[in-house]
């Protein structure tokens, strides 16, 4: 990800303007040479990213749906892995990360399709561009996957590849430009280190929209659906956390304090929200469940992804303990008074964790606040206007293009599994596969 930094002061302005030609040439354009330490951590950071999808939100997920589903969200999350891993190479990395030109505000070319002109000697700043491309890579696997939470249960697996597939390439490929790439958003001065607006307010939108078109499950809201493995749920959230470091700390793209700085305020946020979710359950159910805990955690380290990079430690606490109670809400109140069919809650923790983080982010970033300041000489005002803009036209962009997507594969191929099939359980329909053989 690349770091906003703050307004020089005016007698550093002044001095750099008396500083010799020659040493503002070298000082603006000095040329790149490897970190053996920040390629180190990077590479660190990309395992510990691809570690949060698998197994982690396999396991994550897959604890929360019933027995006989298990293995689809598991091969789900394992098929989103491989095949993103294929597009991303073949043009997606290009789309995202190079100049396109007269559209370079809205989406990359295709100047390093099929990763042309990529050598191990390549780098990106201090590290190769080989481990940069696939660090970037994990981002693009993990956002995708977390849709899978919201049509959990009850879309066919070739509809799922369809829309994965379309939805990468059109959805998150251009947005991911659009805030990290040098498109329209990171000049405006958007403050999104590592992924609120990228990854989950991004997939937490189209969670919902496919949650919308598809219906709701076979007898929901009236059958009971409980988590079939806490156990599996709690494993997977534990490895989520974990991974996460490699997710914040990771997009400082070196081994300095900035990295340092995001793993406190991750650590913070995660443990923040965890609690507040587990107190408002407690108070509106009279027990604290093993399920709130964990997703409250996972709602923090959702709602910290943006910010991690430019707020402080008690701002984390306030990112964390916000996020906590209003994605609870959220993912409870909001959901039975929409009636919509979020299987795993993908759009309360993921979409509402996001749009929190996203804004919060320009409050906490407030060098009153403990924050490192604003983009572009920024106040608090314009700050939070810059990110509200970015918000609202991620979550209408992708509203439409999910929308369209769904309702095209649905004329293609159909996106729903059949009644039977819903019944007998995805795993024997679609795999002829049991997670279980007692």
């Amino acid at each position: 990800m690349r770091r906003l930094i703050p307004s020089v002061p005016n007698a550093l302005t002044l001095t750099t303007l008396l500083m010799p030609a020659a040493v503002l040439a070298e000082e603006a354009a000095p040329v790149p040479t490897l970190s053996s330490g920040d390629t180190a951590w990077m590479l660190t950071s990309t395992a510990l990213v691809l570690f949060m999808t698998l197994p982690g939100l396999a396991l994550f997920y897959g604890g929360m749906v019933r027995t006989k589903n298990i293995l689809s969200v598991f091969t789900q999350c394992f098929a989103i892995t491989a095949m993103v891993s294929v597009l991303w190479s073949l043009y997606g990395y290009s789309m995202a990360f190079t100049d396109g030109g007269a559209l370079n505000a809205w989406v990359g070319g295709l100047s390093k399709a099929f990763l042309a002109g990529i050598k191990p000697d390549s780098l990106n700043g201090t590290i190769p561009e080989t481990v940069f491309l696939t660090f970037q890579l994990t981002f693009a696997i993990i956002t995708p996957a977390l849709i899978v939470g919201a049509f959990a249960e009850r879309m066919k697996f070739s509809a799922m590849l369809l829309f994965m597939a379309g939805w990468v390439t059109l959805v998150y490929f251009p947005i991911c430009h659009w805030v990290w790439g040098g498109g329209w958003m990171m000049n405006m001065g958007i403050l999104d280190y590592a992924g609120g607006t990228v990854v989950h307010v991004n997939a937490g939108i189209a969670g919902l929209v496919t949650a919308l078109v598809l219906g709701k499950r076979k007898g929901f809201p009236h059958v009971a659906m409980p988590p079939h493995s806490l156990p599996l749920t709690v494993t997977g959230a534990g490895m989520l956390w974990v991974g996460w470091f490699g997710f914040n700390a990771g997009s400082a793209a070196a081994a300095n304090g900035a990295a340092g700085m995001a793993m406190v305020v991750t650590q913070l946020a995660t443990a923040m929200a965890a609690l507040s979710w587990m107190f408002m359950e407690w108070m509106s159910h009279g027990k604290p469940s093993a399920l709130g805990l964990t997703t409250g955690a996972v709602a923090g380290l959702v709602a910290i992804t943006p910010a991690s990079g430019f707020v402080g430690p008690m701002g984390a606490l306030a990112v964390g303990g916000i996020s906590g109670i209003v994605c609870f809400f959220g993912a409870t109140t909001l959901k039975r008074k929409m009636g919509y069919d979020d299987s795993l809650d993908a759009f309360g923790v993921h979409g509402i964790g996001g749009i929190v983080g996203a804004m919060l982010t320009g409050v906490f970033a407030s060098p009153a606040l403990g924050g490192i300041g604003f983009a572009k000489e920024l106040d608090m005002a314009g700050q939070l206007g810059v990110q509200g803009i970015s918000v609202v036209t991620t979550g209408i962009y992708c509203a439409l293009l999910s929308y369209v997507l769904l309702k095209l594969i649905d004329g293609v191929v159909g996106l729903r599994v059949d009644e039977e099939s819903e019944s007998t359980g995805l795993d024997i329909a679609l795999h002829g596969e049991r997670g279980y053989n007692y």
